[in-house]
């Protein structure tokens, strides 16, 4: 059974940001082979939506795209809902 993709805004946000700074520094080719890499990761949840990692969040898991970017979803019924994705290099805040 092939889940739903759902993408949250923030998501979109963020990935047209490290698209530019990838076509900004490292050229076009880069930039759409990371994107590649994620429409790839994208159509894998599709159809095993459950091969993330769970987060200390609740019903939140992640996912590996590159060693420096991971993405973040949740899955509800038949929907996987990509929420976020982060830089795997950023220092967490301290709260």
């Amino acid at each position: 059974m092939a889940y739903e993709i759902i993408i949250n805004k923030r998501f979109t946000k963020k990935l047209q940001g490290v698209l530019d700074y990838l076509e900004h520094e490292w050229g076009v080719r880069v930039a759409t082979e990371f994107l590649d890499k994620v429409q790839s990761r994208i159509f894998r949840l599709q159809t095993f939506p459950f091969t993330g990692t769970l987060t200390s969040v609740r019903n939140v898991r992640s996912t590996i795209i590159t060693r420096h970017n991971r993405m973040y979803y949740r899955i509800v019924k038949n929907k996987v809902v990509i929420l976020n994705m982060y830089d795997t290099r950023r220092k967490k805040r301290k709260e």
